[in-house]
């Protein structure tokens, strides 16, 4: 059984690398761009192993990571015991995210400004504390569109005092940090949690309920990280890191690959230690359960070691190079190709596919695995392509963020509210490690071809948040189709009636 799941997954995670793969080696042929045969070799065995990398994730959140949220969510719910539910999200929160691999290279950018683990902890504490507003949110049924359009208003408050202190340059930065935080280890285990509450409290919403954790869990960060960057002083002192593929590729690979091991080890053992910790308090699950957690864990643990391993090694210098010669092609054509590599990229990202599977099971097929990837794929396409734009002519984020998280925001109090909270949680989810190693790379080189490397940190950084950005609004559309339809339905059987004789009318009634 477990063997022809896996199947089907390679099979899916072909589908999803296959288009990014073909566009890159595609534009390698044109005028465009230029790669060696060495550069091509690699990224086209990274690609390979990269199927491998996500099948073997997406297995092992089917049999592990899920499972292990929902239980977590059941069983803390069921015991009625409120304060040590919000004990555990807080503490779960913290340690997880100060886990997390991408966190650390983010941290790393900024210790000039900001200690590094000064900046850690603060991140942890940050989503640890949104996560226990989010369980909170679910448990008295408070409304998620009137949360986030108040935290939202506080982000950019804080935004305008970061601007008014001088230090723009930090303002990306800030907002990427939200699409970073919630990584590939802890999303699907948050999305599960949402779920196991929201169906043990019950009630009209249930459905509704079981989304929303990933969205408020995004705040956190770029709250905190605001918070601290208003209080720092210093100088930020930001260095192009080495994208070159070096000759002797094997011990950088060997390295690569037990430094991920190592950091994918620490957020795996902290949600397992938090997991057996609960089941022998409150769980109790049968051995049989536990048996294919375990296996679960396993596969999930091989499968992101192979993934981000594969990502550091033959993507992000592939996307490095790939940004600079496109740069130097003109701001229309690197806009356009940012749009359409976007419009695939999302489809290698592992949390996704764990995203759509939930919303179709969830929402019983009202919105399918297939619309959500529709919606999300032009989202990011779309945000890629401004990005790219924007790092070619130089102005501020804040002329994409401030429009459009009104709109999205203002969109929330008029469409369902179901497609809100998946909205807002496909944000943080589509902002995953290929975004971060492959689309932030391919903008730093855009950028260092098109104004220099002193303006990466204002320019190149920010295309993560504009990830986390537009699918909310691409998603939120199609709650606004479902409404127009509903409402073109009902004025065609209104005048079907009235256009009808009496006796058709009788007849009807």
């Amino acid at each position: 059984m477990i063997r022809r799941a896996l199947l089907a997954k390679l099979k899916e995670a072909l589908l999803s690398v296959l288009p990014v793969t073909a566009i890159v080696l595609l534009v390698s042929l044109t005028p465009l761009v230029s790669f060696s045969v060495p550069e091509i070799i690699i990224f086209t065995v990274s690609a390979l192993l990269m199927i491998g990398g996500i099948g073997l994730f997406n297995l092992g959140a089917d049999l592990a990571m899920t499972p292990m949220g929902e239980h977590v969510g059941e069983g803390l719910t069921k015991s009625k015991r409120l304060g040590i539910l919000l004990l555990v999200s807080l503490v779960m929160g913290i340690l997880i995210t100060i886990a997390e691999p991408d966190l650390s290279v983010l941290a790393g950018q900024v210790s000039a400004v900001i200690e590094q683990k000064v900046l850690i902890i603060s991140v942890g504490i940050g989503v640890g504390f949104f996560l226990l507003i989010a369980v909170l949110k679910i448990v008295l049924k408070y409304d998620l569109s009137a949360l986030l359009f108040f935290f939202y208003m506080v982000l950019f408050m804080l935004a305008a005092v970061l601007m008014e202190q001088g230090k723009r340059e930090l303002l990306p930065l800030s907002f990427d940090s939200g699409g970073v935080t919630t990584g590939p280890v802890t999303v699907p285990f948050i999305m599960a949690l949402g779920v196991g509450i929201a169906q043990t409290v019950g009630g009209k919403r249930a459905h509704e309920n079981s989304f929303g954790l990933v969205a408020l869990c995004s705040v956190g960060p770029i709250v905190a990280v605001l918070a601290l960057c208003i209080g720092s002083s210093g100088t930020l002192d930001y260095a192009i890191p080495d994208y070159s593929i070096p000759a002797n590729l094997l011990p950088v690979v060997l390295h690569t690959l037990g430094e991920t091991a190592k950091e994918v080890a620490k957020s795996l053992l902290l949600i397992v230690a938090f997991f057996a910790v609960l089941q022998l308090a409150v769980l109790r699950l049968p051995g049989r359960k536990l048996m294919q957690i375990l296996i679960g864990v396993i596969y999930t643990f091989t499968g992101l070691v192979l993934f981000l391993t594969v990502v550091s090694v033959g993507f992000m210098p592939i996307g490095y190079h790939l940004g600079m010669q496109l740069a130097s092609a003109g701001s229309e054509k690197v806009t356009l190709f940012g749009f359409l590599i976007g419009m695939v990229v999302v489809l290698a990202e592992p949390a996704v596919h764990v995203l759509n599977m939930q919303v179709e099971d969830i929402t019983g097929g009202q919105v399918t695995k297939r619309q959500m990837m529709l919606a999300m794929s032009i989202g990011v396409g779309i945000s890629i392509g401004l990005s790219m734009f924007r790092i070619m002519k130089g102005f501020s984020l804040l002329y994409y963020l401030i429009p459009g998280y009104m709109l999205s925001l203002g969109l929330s109090f008029f469409i369902p509210h179901l497609y809100t909270a998946i909205a807002f949680d496909s944000g943080g989810v589509a902002s995953g490690p290929l975004t971060s190693s492959f689309i932030l790379p391919m903008a730093i080189g855009a950028c260092v071809t098109a104004s220099g490397s002193g303006s990466v940190l204002e320019n190149a950084f920010g295309i993560v948040a504009m990830v986390a950005m537009t699918p909310l609004i691409t998603i939120q559309a199609l709650g606004f189709k479902s409404i127009v339809q509903q409402a073109m339905r009902t004025r065609r059987s209104i005048k079907r009636i009235l256009s009808s004789d009496d006796a058709q009318i009788i007849y009807f009634q």
